[in-house]
């Protein structure tokens, strides 16, 4: 009841994303501090598994997020790479992002309303086109399926299908149908929802002119804004200065990437400076993976393995012990001891 008189004080959208940050911050990583402000929101677009935060994986207090899938037994397998990136660095990309966005729209209002309606109005269009053809493929294997069991169950009658076999065979394509019709169901409820999703752009624009000014990306303004975060490999491995892909997606008008974003006019000296940065990049990269393939790397990392082991449990053990001392962290055996006690049950359950 308590929760039903709150909701009818604010207005949905506000409940709909304290809802939403709610069940997100579930993590609170190797116990040091609250969950990240980007946690529930990162992703990985080859696995499609969570990035989860590490905080110390470097012995250093840099939060970074790594694929969940890649680090599961057997490593490497359920996903090929972490795909690792600093939280920071996602973190004031957003910002510039939401900032340049701002920008955009207070100098050409009507132009950043129509830019941001035609993108969200494409990506759910082509959305719409997946799903109709997804529809038409449920629906006739549904109907199939209808057909299948009608025979069987004449086989059947007929004598021309054992009984146990009919068994086995009904289940199976009942259990197909079944999942089939969910689909189908859900498939027609986003169709139908099309045309009133198309309307959200403007909550999109009711947001930016929120926040136009804003000095600190918050977490909660965050939520607000940002659906989800697609983290890609880098494209360079063995170089120290590389590039990531990482897409955001926003909430009411997903993937949008205001005109000319970081875009840089550069002098002809920083062009022949910035060649041959690239140029090395691409040296170590292409030296790395002649190290991977002849399995020079890996003797490699697992010569330093241990010393390298040693180094970083030297740090992170200095972490802890900060943690302990600031009362951050408490370890079990710091815990107060105390005999089990049996809780009392209420009068009328003892009753």
């Amino acid at each position: 009841m308590l929760s039903t008189i709150h909701r009818n004080k604010i207005d949905q959208d506000t409940f709909d994303n304290v809802q939403r940050i709610r069940s997100n911050v579930r993590r609170y990583p190797d116990g040091r501090g609250e969950a990240h402000s980007l946690t529930g929101l990162m992703y990985c677009p080859d696995c499609g598994g969570k990035m989860y935060v590490h905080r110390t994986n470097n012995g250093k207090r840099v939060a970074q997020y790594t694929c969940s899938q890649y680090s599961k037994v057997p490593v490497g397998v359920l996903c090929g790479t972490q795909h690792r990136i600093n939280a920071e660095v996602v973190l004031t990309l957003i910002a510039d992002m939401l900032r340049t966005i701002a920008e955009y729209s207070k100098n050409d209002r009507a132009e950043f309303v129509k830019a941001v309606t035609e993108a969200q109005e494409t990506q759910q269009k082509s959305d719409i086109v997946k799903k109709k053809k997804r529809l038409a493929v449920a629906q006739k294997r549904a109907a199939k399926l209808e057909k299948l069991i009608c025979k069987i169950y004449a086989d059947c009658i007929l004598g021309k299908l054992p009984e146990s076999r009919y068994a086995a065979l009904d289940e199976q394509y009942a259990k197909e149908q079944g999942a089939l019709y969910e689909e189908i169901k859900g498939i027609e409820a986003a169709i139908d929802g099309y045309e009133q999703s198309r309307k959200s752009a403007d909550k999109f624009i009711a947001l930016i002119e929120k926040y136009e000014n804003f000095d600190t990306l918050t977490t909660p303004m965050l939520l607000e804004f940002v659906e989800k975060i697609l983290v890609h490999e880098r494209d360079r491995k063995g170089s120290i200065e590389t590039t990531h892909e990482v897409e955001i997606f926003f909430n009411f008008v997903g993937r949008y990437i205001p005109p000319h974003f970081e875009e840089v006019t550069l002098t002809p000296e920083e062009q022949k400076e910035l060649r041959k940065k690239e140029e090395r990049k691409d040296k170590l990269h292409r030296a790395y993976l002649q190290r991977n393939a002849s399995g020079a790397q890996k003797r490699y990392e697992d010569k330093i393995k241990a010393a390298k082991k040693a180094e970083m449990d030297t740090k992170n053990n200095a972490l802890r012990a900060e943690d302990i001392s600031k009362g951050v962290f408490i370890p079990v055996s710091n815990l107060p001891k105390g005999e089990p006690t049996r809780a009392a049950l209420p009068a009328a359950v003892n009753q």
